[in-house]
């Protein structure tokens, strides 16, 4: 039934057939690679801990700055001295993020109303019609009004609606107000978690000195950082960063080992420098100013009028980037490791294999082998090659294979022959397989030689010698003179026009051997039975029987290999003395067809 069938298929197994080579070279070889392969894996599997199944982290972030600053009286328009405290220039940020002020420019007592734009190319004019009405740059102050007014001495700018008088473009102090900040530490408290394992924790030891500051080799632990050290680390000065301002990044990496026979979970701290610092363009309104700045206001009233003082902040923002994974032993993750690095042991076997096919190729043979005389000992790549690799053709209508008598090789002919008889076709020389001689031991006892006549020499002798005058009615492209003009279509006959010799001499069926091997009716009645012992031998499919026999006899003695014998093209002298001697009884043959 075709159930069972299917069933006999599923219930099946297959496997690879090896061939064992015994060579101390390439067992070295093999031995080595083994042991390279296997000290990478052991090696990355412990380092990398390959066996830990990993989980990326959850975090938080809180952060504390500390510090007082002290603004020069001088520098302030009271000419009073000004203390700035952790309320004055700190910020509340989105995210794990930090914002302290270094230094700011003030714009005091604006108030809403009509004033003078500040000059600038788009705010200079000199009449009322370069001034648009209700026109609006997002580069400008306010709205304008369409009149053009004095702003000082004799330059005139568009009057604008806007918090009057409107904010100057100045230079930003040198050196910054709040140069002092170095000096301010931060606190960061970060806790992360990790929920695949179950396990939390956080950046503050409990045995934590709170007087401590973070030190890359002292102190490489302390949650507590000056802000002018963090600069130190990236090789920044902060006196120049504080006067336009900078984005800092502050990196904690977590790297976790949450086995219990080798626990270890601490912070590593590094920081990043995250804004342009090779910028070197200080427009007030170019958008590729350096630093980082905002505007804020204070509002106020003044006799029952809103005002407010404009204050435009430069500093520096912390970046707190928290990153890293858990790891704990599992043991899928250990096989699934294991399992995925077997495939690197084949590396021997695919440098191995190369060498092999490359010191086997003709290349070698032909030009190396003869001139190198120490690669003679890589000639043994060519045995194991025929051992290892098994040469197939693909079977092709126009594949076909030819053997002459007087040749040592075979030839391959693929291609169309397009009228041309098959016995002028060149083709490609193969070198004739070896024969195997235990298929004598099947053949009867009436093979063995008998002994020699006196004065006559042997039948298989004269295939070597001189040719002998061939018979005018035999074809042009005959060389033995017992070939004879096929029987098929015109189309195809130029297939069938080939003989057993390349050159003119002896035909092949006048030999010995011919008789014995292929026209023995004994003989090729013995090897059918031998095939299948029940084969009645009898009536008129014998002879057709006995023909195709002997067919099969002369291609796998002339070609040797299976395959070659499945292409196999017998010339027209041995097809002929075949037919003749088992006839068919209409006298019509049909020829040569295609195995595949």
């Amino acid at each position: 039934m075709p159930a069972c069938g299917v069933c006999d298929d599923v219930f099946q197994y297959e496997t690879n057939k090896v061939t064992r080579i015994q060579s101390m070279n390439y067992g070295t070889i093999k031995w080595t690679f083994h042991m390279m392969v296997f000290s990478y894996v052991s090696f990355a599997l412990v380092s990398n801990k390959l066996y830990q199944r990993k989980e990326p982290l959850i975090s938080s972030v809180h952060t504390k700055v500390k510090g007082v600053a002290e603004v020069r009286g001088e520098i302030l328009e009271n000419g009073m001295k000004s203390i700035f405290d952790t309320a004055d220039y700190t910020f509340p940020l989105q995210g794990n993020s930090f914002f302290v002020m270094t230094n700011f420019l003030k714009t005091e007592g604006q108030k809403q109303g009509l004033c003078p734009e500040h000059p600038a190319p788009r705010t200079i004019c000199s009449s009322d019609y370069n001034c648009r009405k209700g026109w609006m740059d997002p580069q400008s102050k306010g709205i304008q009004t369409g009149r053009c007014i004095v702003y000082e001495g004799n330059q005139k700018t568009c009057e604008v609606s806007a918090w009057c008088p409107t904010e100057a473009t100045e230079k930003v102090p040198r050196p910054a107000l709040l140069n002092s900040a170095e000096n301010f530490t931060v606190l960061i408290k970060n806790n992360i978690d990790f929920p695949g394992h179950n396990y939390t924790t956080r950046n503050i030891l409990p045995d934590l000195n709170i007087s401590c500051t973070f030190h890359k080799t002292r102190n490489p632990l302390c949650p507590i950082f000056r802000l002018g050290d963090i600069f130190r680390e990236t090789g920044d000065n902060f006196s120049e960063v504080a006067i336009q301002g900078g984005i800092m990044g502050i990196e904690i990496y977590w790297d976790c080992n949450l086995d219990s026979w080798s626990h270890h979970c601490r912070p590593k701290y590094s920081f990043r420098r995250l804004d342009d610092r090779k910028t070197n363009d200080s427009s007030y309104i170019s958008p590729r100013s350096p630093g980082y700045n905002f505007r804020y206001a204070k509002y106020y009233k003044e006799n029952n009028v809103e005002k407010r003082t404009l204050i435009k902040v430069f500093g520096i923002r912390f970046d707190i980037l928290v990153f890293g994974t858990g790891g704990k032993f599992h043991i899928i993750q250990l096989l699934t490791y294991i399992g995925s690095t077997l495939s690197y042991f084949g590396l021997a076997t695919v440098f191995i294999d190369f060498l092999i096919n490359t010191y086997s190729s003709k290349c070698c043979r032909t030009h190396v082998y003869p001139i190198c005389k120490c690669c003679e000992c890589c000639a043994a790549n060519e045995y194991y090659y025929r051992k290892k690799c098994e040469s197939i053709v693909e079977p092709k209508p126009t594949l076909k294979y030819v053997s002459f008598v007087d040749e040592l090789h075979i030839r391959m002919v693929d291609q169309q022959l397009l009228g041309r008889s098959l016995q002028d076709v060149k083709g490609e020389k193969v070198p004739r397989p070896l024969m195997d001689f235990t298929v004598l031991s099947r053949l009867p006892l009436s093979l063995q030689d008998p002994p020699p006549i006196p004065g006559k020499p042997e039948a298989i002798q004269l295939l070597s010698e001189a040719a002998t005058p061939r018979p005018g009615n035999s074809p042009g492209w005959c060389q033995c003179g017992n070939c004879l003009p096929s029987q098929l279509p015109e189309s195809h006959r130029c297939l069938e026009e080939l003989c057993c010799r390349k050159k003119p001499g002896i035909c092949i069926t006048t030999s010995q051997l011919f008789r014995k091997l292929i026209l023995s009716r004994g003989t090729l009645q013995l090897l059918l039975q031998y095939q299948e012992p029940l084969l009645e031998l009898e009536g008129d499919s014998t002879n057709s029987q006995l023909r195709h026999c002997a067919y099969r006899c002369y291609t796998t003695w002339r070609f040797g290999s299976q395959d070659l014998a499945d292409f196999a093209i017998l010339p027209s002298c041995c097809r002929w003395r075949i037919r003749r001697e088992f006839p068919k009884s209409d006298g019509q043959y049909s020829g040569f067809k295609i195995t595949y």
